[in-house]
């Protein structure tokens, strides 16, 4: 297929996913009205604070629950995310993302609540000077397609302490209304941006932390020199994720140079034989320039 076929196909997708989740959401409200879920959120734990555990010394890593996805299928027979994550957990990652699209990458919101109860007793040791072995939660991030207040109540319920926010689906006006309301439940919120309109509109609603997608969304091509450019007009006290085509040490070792505060993988380390042992070499690559 053609460069060109290929990016038809990719605006064709997510076009199918969104209209997909459009048509689905009222049976979703209808099944679990608001209000319950308003209610699971007042009684949930505080979320953890993501910002602060992706702007530690060195780069981190925001290691992927993924079962599938639309252009590579099944990526893993054996999946279980909860298993996956604590692999993740153990192998020193920042944070972990769940992938809980069902149509589309067959994931669950369920996989995002088995997550969150398996890595609940696992700490971090984390150096702070008022003392150097404070322990901490790894939080949880829910990766979706959200566009709809209900669909952040639904991961804030389901124990998720950070969400994705695509500002390419988004309008400007939707982006500040999640982006605000994200932040009144105590999330984090991953603003995932591929260019320089998108950016913009990111910034202008003051993120917290800013994903910039390494995929050129037009030739599929990975293009770390366009995350540079893009990374060097985010200002200081916003934290950057590097997204997409991260593979192995050398490629965590760029995305210091361009200078983000952690990287996000996913299949590369849910198609490795050893995902554990894969996530502990990028986290070494992450440390080793700190």
């Amino acid at each position: 297929m053609s460069v060109s076929k290929q990016a038809k196909r990719r605006g064709t997708i997510l076009d199918e996913i969104m209209a997909y989740h459009r048509q689905q959401l009222p049976r979703l409200k209808r099944a679990v009205p608001l209000a319950d879920l308003r209610a699971l959120v007042r009684v949930a734990p505080p979320p953890l604070d993501v910002a602060a555990a992706l702007t530690r010394p060195g780069v981190g890593l925001i290691a992927e629950c993924k079962k599938a996805s639309p252009s590579r299928g099944l990526l893993r027979a054996d999946y279980d995310a909860a298993a996956l994550a604590r692999q993740y957990a153990r192998a020193g990652a920042s944070a972990i993302s769940v992938l809980t699209d069902a149509r589309h990458f067959q994931g669950d919101l369920v996989h995002l609540r088995d997550v969150k109860e398996a890595l609940t007793p696992i700490k971090q040791v984390v150096a702070d000077k008022g003392d150097p072995r404070r322990q901490t939660g790894i939080p949880v991030l829910r990766k979706d397609f959200i566009f709809d207040p209900y669909q952040v109540y639904e991961a804030r319920a389901a124990g998720a302490d950070a969400l994705l926010l695509i500002v390419a689906v988004l309008a400007p006006s939707e982006l500040a209304d999640l982006l605000a309301l994200t932040r009144e439940l105590g999330m984090t919120a991953l603003v995932e941006v591929h260019d320089d309109a998108e950016l913009e509109t990111a910034l202008a609603c003051g993120p917290q932390v800013v994903g910039i997608n390494n995929r050129n969304l037009q030739t599929f091509e990975v293009d770390f020199e366009n995350t540079g450019r893009l990374r060097a007009r985010i200002p200081a006290g916003v934290a950057v994720v590097g997204e997409s085509g991260i593979k192995n040490a050398a490629d965590v070792a760029r995305m210091a140079a361009i200078g983000v505060d952690a990287v996000l993988v996913g299949e590369t380390l849910v198609r490795s034989k050893d995902p554990g042992r894969a996530a502990r070499q990028l986290v070494a690559a992450g440390r080793a320039g700190s």
